[in-house]
C-alpha cells in the first residue's frame, strides 16, 4: 500500500515530520517557496501542514489534483480559502486550543509593559539618558480589568488577572451567569464594562457584530485614562480613532499584538506616544509551536492513514458507517442551530434539540453537535464539529438532548428550542425526500423554506400590501428575490417573511426596511 504523502510547505517545529513518519506517512519538508512554485509541486501531495506564510488559494487548490486534507498548526485560517477547498472535497483542520496559553499570557504581558512603560523606559535607559524620573507607572493590583469576550483564552486572562488582585469585569453576549459566576467575575453590557474598566483586553473574534467594537463612539465612552490591549484580531478597534484617543488623553496608553492590515506597515498608531506594539507575536512561544505543530501532524496522519477526524472546519466527525444517514440529518440541524444563533441575542443558558420520528433513531450526538457548531460560528471563527460541545459547556450552556421516537405531522423532525430572557423559543425542520433539509416552523409559526445563501427575516402585521412594499424596496436597491416564504399566527396577527435574495443585504437596507409599516423586526441572514 502507497504511503500517504505530506508537505510541510511553513517552518514547523521538527518534531512534526517525525510524527508524520511514525504514523505512517512520506513527508517532506520544503519552505520558503513562491506561490508559482508550490502550484508546480503540490500535485504530487495528499496533505498540506501549513502556519500562516502559505497562501492556500484556489490557483493552489487546482493544481493540488492529490490533496485530501490542509492542517493549520494554530487558530486562523485566513490564510486557506475554506469554500474553495469544500468544493474540492479537500478538508482544512486546524488546532484551535494549541495557542490559548500563549495568548494569553502575551495579553499580560502587554499589560504590565503599558502599566510601567517599559519599552520606552528601556529605549532611553540603553541610549544612556537614565530617564527615572520621566516614568511614572501604574500598578494593576486594585484595578479593574475589563474583558470583551470570555471564552477560552478571555478565561484564562481573567485567572491570571484575579492572580494579580485585579477585579474582573466580562462582556460577554454568551457568558451567563452560572459561568460568570464559576470564573469569579462581573458580568456587563459593553457601557458598563467601558465606564468601569482602568484595562480594557480583547479576547473576541472578528464577526460582523464584533467588528469595531471599540469604535470612535465606545473610545470616547470608556473611563479616561484606560489602557487597552488587543492580542487577539485585527479589526476589533478602530484605530485611527484609538491614534485621537491616545493624543487626546482619553486612552492612557493601548498595546497592539494584531492589526487590521497585517503585515502593518505604516499604521496611523505608529510613533503616537503611549503605544506599544509586537507583530503578532501571541503565539510565538516554544511551547505553543511545539504543541501546535505536533498536534497538527497527529490529526492529519490519523485522517490520512486511519480516516479519524478532528479539529476539521468543514466537515463533520463521523464513522463510515454512520455518515450516508447522517450527513443529510447534519446539515439540517447545522442550518437550525445558524438560524437560532443569528435570530438570538444575549447569553444562551439552555439549548434543546430534540427529534422525533426516524431522526430519533439515529446517533444524536453529531446532530448536536451540528446545531451547537451552527449556533456558535455566528460568534466564533474557530468553532468546528468537533469543538462546539466543548465550547458550549465552557461557556456555561446546558445541552438537551430529547428523543420522542413516535412521529406527530412529519415522519421525521427536528427541534432546536433556547431559552431567553423572552422565553422558551424553536425552530423546526424536516427532511424532503430523506435527503432535502427544510425549515417546517419559527417559533411557533408554520413557514416552509430552504435555508440557503443570503436571506431576510422579517416579523411584521399581517395587512394588505406589505409583501408589495418589501418588494419594491428590495427591487429599488438591486436585490433580487429568490423564494417567497411566508407564515402567520392567524389572519391579521402577526406574521412571518423569509426571502432569499441573490446578493447580501447591506444594513442601510435592512434599516430602511424597519422603517415600513407595520414591521416589527428585519435580520439579515447567511447560511453556508
Amino acid at each position: 500500500m502507497t504511503k500517504p504523502k505530506v508537505l510541510i510547505s511553513d517552518k514547523m517545529d521538527p518534531n512534526a515530520a517525525r510524527i508524520f513518519t511514525e504514523m505512517g506517512c512520506d513527508v517532506d519538508v520544503i519552505t520558503g517557496e513562491t506561490p508559482e512554485q508550490l502550484i508546480a509541486r503540490i500535485g504530487q501531495y495528499d496533505g498540506l501542514a501549513i502556519r500562516s506564510s502559505t497562501k492556500v488559494t484556489p490557483a493552489i487548490l487546482d493544481a493540488a489534483t492529490n490533496l485530501k486534507v490542509i492542517g493549520r498548526a494554530g487558530i486562523g485560517v485566513d490564510n486557506v480559502d475554506i469554500p474553495y477547498a469544500s468544493s474540492k472535497g479537500v478538508v482544512v483542520m486546524n488546532t484551535p486550543f494549541g495557542n490559548s496559553i500563549t495568548t494569553a499570557e502575551h495579553a499580560i504581558a502587554m499589560m504590565f509593559a503599558l502599566a510601567r512603560q517599559i519599552p520606552e523606559a528601556n529605549t532611553q535607559t540603553q541610549a544612556g539618558l537614565w530617564p527615572k524620573n520621566g516614568f511614572m507607572g501604574v500598578e494593576v493590583t486594585g484595578k479593574t480589568l475589563g474583558l470583551i469576550g470570555a471564552g477560552n483564552i478571555g478565561s484564562i486572562v481573567a485567572a491570571r488577572a484575579q492572580g494579580l488582585r485585579m477585579k474582573v469585569v466580562a462582556y460577554d453576549p454568551f457568558l451567563t451567569p452560572e459561568r460568570a459566576i464559576e470564573m469569579g467575575v462581573e458580568k456587563a453590557d459593553l457601557d458598563t464594562l467601558l465606564g468601569k474598566a482602568d484595562f480594557i483586553t480583547l479576547h473576541t473574534p472578528l464577526t460582523n457584530e464584533t467588528r469595531n467594537i471599540l469604535s470612535r463612539e465606545n473610545l470616547a465612552k470608556a473611563k479616561k485614562g484606560v489602557r487597552i490591549i488587543n492580542c487577539a484580531r485585527g479589526g476589533l478597534i478602530d484605530e485611527a480613532a484609538l491614534k485621537d484617543a491616545l493624543d487626546s488623553g482619553q486612552v492612557a496608553g493601548a498595546a497592539l499584538d494584531v492589526f487590521e492590515t497585517e503585515p502593518a506597515k505604516d499604521s496611523p498608531l505608529f510613533g503616537t506616544p503611549n503605544f506599544i506594539c509586537t507583530p503578532h507575536l501571541g503565539a510565538s512561544t516554544t511551547e505553543a509551536q511545539v504543541n501546535v505543530a505536533l498536534q497538527v501532524a497527529e490529526q492529519m496522519a490519523d485522517y490520512l492513514v486511519n480516516g479519524g477526524v478532528t479539529n476539521a472546519l468543514n466537515m463533520p466527525s463521523l464513522s463510515a458507517e454512520e455518515a450516508p444517514k447522517l450527513r443529510p440529518y447534519m446539515a439540517l440541524a447545522e442550518k437550525l442551530g445558524s438560524l437560532v444563533g443569528q435570530l438570538t441575542t444575549g447569553a444562551i443558558p439552555r439549548i434543546s434539540i430534540h427529534t422525533e420520528g426516524a431522526a430519533a433513531e439515529l446517533n444524536s450526538k453529531p446532530i448536536i453537535a451540528a446545531v451547537l457548531a451552527g449556533f456558535l460560528r455566528t460568534q466564533s471563527d474557530t468553532v468546528n464539529m468537533v469543538n462546539a460541545p466543548f465550547l458550549a459547556k465552557e461557556r456555561g450552556m446546558e445541552v438537551r438532548d430529547v428523543k420522542t421516537e413516535k412521529t406527530g405531522d412529519y415522519h421525521t423532525l427536528v427541534r432546536v428550542s433556547v431559552k431567553t430572557t423572552d422565553g422558551e423559543r424553536s425552530v423546526a425542520g424536516t427532511l424532503f425526500s430523506n435527503a432535502e433539509p427544510r425549515l417546517v416552523e419559527l417559533f411557533g409559526i408554520k413557514v416552509e423554506a430552504e435555508l440557503t445563501g443570503d436571506m431576510v427575516y422579517v416579523v411584521n402585521e399581517d395587512a394588505p400590501g406589505f409583501i408589495g412594499r418589501i418588494g419594491t424596496l428590495l427591487g429599488e436597491n438591486a436585490i433580487n428575490i429568490g423564494t417567497f416564504n411566508l407564515g402567520r399566527r392567524n389572519a391579521g396577527g402577526e406574521a412571518v417573511l423569509l426571502l432569499s435574495v441573490d446578493s447580501p443585504v447591506p444594513a442601510a437596507v435592512v434599516d430602511q426596511a424597519r422603517s415600513l409599516p407595520g414591521v416589527k423586526r428585519v435580520k439579515a441572514l447567511k447560511f453556508a
